[in-house]
């Protein structure tokens, strides 16, 4: 596989932090029966950035437009981590020994297992170094 498989198209929503931009932002995607694998807020300064995977990125930043929120794409990698103490700590070490910079990231587990979004300074180099580690990454087809 290229690393051009594994970069995985986030959307990002800009928003003010009030009450009920949220169940907005959650309602439109509803409403065009999009799909949220995962998603974390941060906030700064009066606004949030909602950060999300969903099955169908385009169709979600059309429709958020739409509804006036500024929406842009991000590239980020999914790294399958273990689920145990530690597991964090492997990934983040591998990355920094290489000299790679984690600009932010966000995770969740389930069934399957934990798996850790990036957000990385050099993707290309980040997928390299992961898959020669044995470390699996999930690919973009997984989020459509």
């Amino acid at each position: 596989m290229t690393p051009d498989e594994f970069i995985i198209r986030q959307i990002s929503v800009f928003s003010e932090n009030r009450p009920g931009r949220l169940a907005a932002i959650a309602h439109a995607l509803e409403e065009e029966r999009v799909n949220i694998f995962a998603f974390s807020i941060a906030e700064a300064s009066g606004f949030g950035v909602v950060r999300a995977l969903v099955d169908k990125p385009e169709k979600a930043h059309a429709r958020l437009t739409e509804d006036g929120f500024n929406v842009a794409f991000t590239d980020v990698i999914a790294v399958r981590m273990r689920d145990e103490p530690g597991g964090l700590y492997e990934v983040a070490s591998m990355l920094g020994d290489t000299g790679i910079n984690i600009e932010y990231s966000y995770a969740y587990s389930g069934p399957a297992g934990a798996v850790l979004i990036l957000r990385v300074d050099r993707p290309a180099e980040a997928i390299e170094r992961i898959l020669s580690a044995g470390k699996e990454l999930l690919s973009a087809a997984a989020f459509r």
